[in-house]
């Protein structure tokens, strides 16, 4: 089932005179009859069932998807958590919920927690697609993209349709994703109780979160894409110089106001995590760095070949730092 028209597009721009918001509201209103929804003009969305939903919205001007897994122990009665996957530059919603690849999935049957895999902006059907994270990337950037808008719009579906707990909303994603979960740290506080970002830094220019956000970054020090020291590396095609991980750690300690000093939490032959502690709120950053596996998703798949570090299970170690918030 595909959800065409939002609540939200019933809603008129913001009227500059009285007389304009009569004709507004008007137009509106013409609307809502020839749907012949007047009583009706946002009524309760289906509610789904477990398993895998492909449904989209239609936001600025342009209808975009996403992918809804819901897994076989949810129940109505149980609000549950909610996780946020964002695909990589030039991925899709169909390859981050390709479960041999990232796992994610296999989690969410494994937690009970619902996933949604959204898909970024697209000229192409969905394909080859990218989010405005800021200094990255692609068409998302260039064209200004409102991805931000977009998945506060799909957060507000999917409530809509599930009993989604609003203390545990989360955001994750790869590389791009990564960088776009950060964003949504940045601009979405309210909505995000916490983020994690694989292989993507903060390209951020203007950050002001409204309350401390735990943060968790996995990055392959090896990566040839988005540098671990910063730069692009091969991926100049992005146009973009990539911000460090270590400054990219070090923002968020200031943000979260961490008074601590990093403290190592986790070694082991092929990866090293680290955590800012002393945050406020508790709003603790932490890190895990690989020795191997480039760019790529730990414990994972690449999609054109090979495998991340076999060091870390980067979706287990997501799950255990959101599971903790």
């Amino acid at each position: 089932m595909r959800h065409l028209l939002s609540c939200t597009d019933l809603q008129p721009a913001r009227p500059r005179t009285a007389r304009t918001a009569r004709r507004s509201w008007q137009r509106i209103w013409g609307l809502a009859l020839w749907l012949g929804l007047i009583g009706l003009a946002c009524p309760p969305a289906a509610a789904l069932m477990p398993g895998e939903h492909p449904l989209s919205l239609r936001h600025g001007a342009r209808e975009r998807g996403y992918i809804v897994h819901v897994p076989a122990a949810y129940r109505a009665d149980r609000p549950a958590p909610l996780v946020l996957a964002l695909h990589g530059g030039g991925g899709s919603m169909d390859l981050m919920a390709r479960d041999r690849l990232y796992g994610l999935v296999t989690q969410s049957e494994a937690s009970g927690w619902i996933v949604v895999f959204p898909n970024g902006y697209s000229r192409l059907g969905g394909k080859l697609a990218t989010w405005n994270a800021g200094i990255c990337c692609g068409a998302a950037r260039d064209r200004g993209s409102d991805d931000v808008g977009f998945l506060r719009a799909v957060v507000a579906d999917v409530q809509r349709r599930l009993a989604i707990d609003p203390q545990r909303i989360f955001a994750t994603g790869m590389s791009n994703g990564g960088m776009m979960s950060y964003r949504l740290a940045c601009e979405a506080a309210d909505l995000f109780r916490a983020i994690a970002a694989v292989a993507g830094t903060d390209g951020t220019t203007d950050c002001q979160p409204g309350r401390p956000v735990p943060v968790f970054h996995i990055h392959a020090k090896d990566d040839d894409r988005v540098l671990f020291h910063g730069g692009s590396g091969s991926a100049s095609d992005t146009h973009a110089d990539f911000v460090s991980v270590p400054a990219t750690v070090d923002k968020w300690a200031r943000l979260n106001a961490c008074s601590g000093p990093a403290q190592r939490v986790q070694e082991k032959p092929g990866v090293v995590c680290e955590v800012r502690s002393g945050c406020q709120g508790g709003a603790d950053v932490r890190l895990c760095v690989t020795e191997t596996g480039g760019h790529s998703w730990p414990g994972g798949r690449k999609a054109l070949g090979g495998r991340g570090s076999p060091a870390l299970d980067a979706t287990a170690e997501i799950w255990d730092f959101f599971g903790r918030q």
